[in-house]
């Protein structure tokens, strides 16, 4: 039912008149400081979340029409740029030729920790190729969206979409050389997958792809997911982006869920996981803090938001 399907009810029941008598005026948008909507008395008995999805909407579209201060980032378009491609194209390149280069006989085969043990028989799922296609999924494809969309949607709501392209350029900067360290790793250790590993000596030769049995650690999907979600939430942070805490907590729960999903697939340990993380983070970490950050430091400021009802209407704010 909608506004005057309400209205003409009430006309016929004879309540027209009060109605007008106590109806909350029609509340123009109000955009800068503060985002506000304020809906009609006799409205009300709408569905509650069509009023909070209209909200929503609000906050989306009057946020970035104040632009605010962001803190500046250092950079050398000369230098940034070059790294990244470098390093992307080496990460590319050891993929193309890792038959050549991965250890054709595991280095790091019999000792497996008991931690490993435990968590590998609580986690593998009975259906190893579900998880692994969707991890996949989670950490080439949605983690990236996640960390790149989402420092251009934060630098958006500042009125600062400009510095979406630097923002992203660190970001892959960060993540090509965690891959290439992660390769590096791979290549030098040789262990046996958790999966390889279960098979009998004579039918390990014969797993659809031999030259990635021995790339167990550590995991180079969690350790990509790690170094997306931590230097995205840094650059954001940095910035003072008021989107900063979304980019950081959507970026580490896809990151998680990718870490657990290559367990859950049999292609990892534990404990690669969790070397993929830690070293993910750090240098996702390391390379926008130490080599990106601007004099100001950057800071996440606080913001506040707040619903109620106004003479019979639903009012919705936010305020920065």
């Amino acid at each position: 039912m909608d506004c005057k399907q309400v209205r003409s009810t009430a006309s016929q029941e004879n309540q027209l008149e009060p109605l007008r008598a106590h109806a909350t005026p029609q509340r123009p948008w109000r955009l800068g400081g503060t985002a506000a909507l304020a809906l009609p008395g006799p409205c009300t008995s709408l569905p509650l979340y069509r009023w909070l999805a209209a909200a929503l909407l609000v906050l989306a579209v009057a946020a970035p029409r104040r632009a605010q201060a962001v803190e500046p980032l250092r950079y050398d378009l000369r230098v940034d740029i070059p790294v990244t491609a470098v390093a992307t194209a080496g990460w590319l390149t050891s993929e193309l030729f890792k038959d050549r280069l991965a250890r054709q006989t595991c280095q790091w085969c019999d000792s497996v920790p008991a931690v490993d043990t435990s968590v590998r028989n609580a986690l593998k799922w009975q259906d190893t190729a579900a998880p692994n296609t969707w991890s996949n999924v989670t950490g080439f494809a949605l983690s990236p969206l996640l960390a790149l969309g989402g420092v251009a949607l934060a630098a958006q709501q500042e009125g600062a979409l400009g510095n979406a392209g630097i923002d992203m350029l660190i970001v892959a900067e960060a993540t090509a050389l965690a891959a290439d360290l992660n390769q590096i790793v791979k290549f030098a250790v040789g262990r046996e997958r958790p999966f390889v590993h279960a098979l009998a000596a004579a039918d390990k030769g014969k797993t659809a792809h031999p030259a990635d049995n021995n790339m167990s650690f550590y995991s180079g999907h969690t350790n990509l997911v790690f170094a997306l979600a931590v230097s995205s939430g840094t650059v954001a942070s940095m910035r003072g982006y008021r989107w900063a805490p979304a980019v950081w907590g959507s970026g580490l729960a896809m990151a998680a869920t990718t870490g657990y999903l290559r367990i859950a697939a049999d292609k990892h340990y534990f404990t690669d996981v969790m070397l993929g993380a830690v070293t993910g983070s750090a240098i996702g970490f390391a390379v926008p803090y130490f080599l990106h950050r601007g004099s100001g430091g950057g800071a996440v400021p606080a913001v506040s938001g707040s619903m109620g009802t106004t003479g019979g209407g639903l009012s919705v704010a936010w305020g920065w």
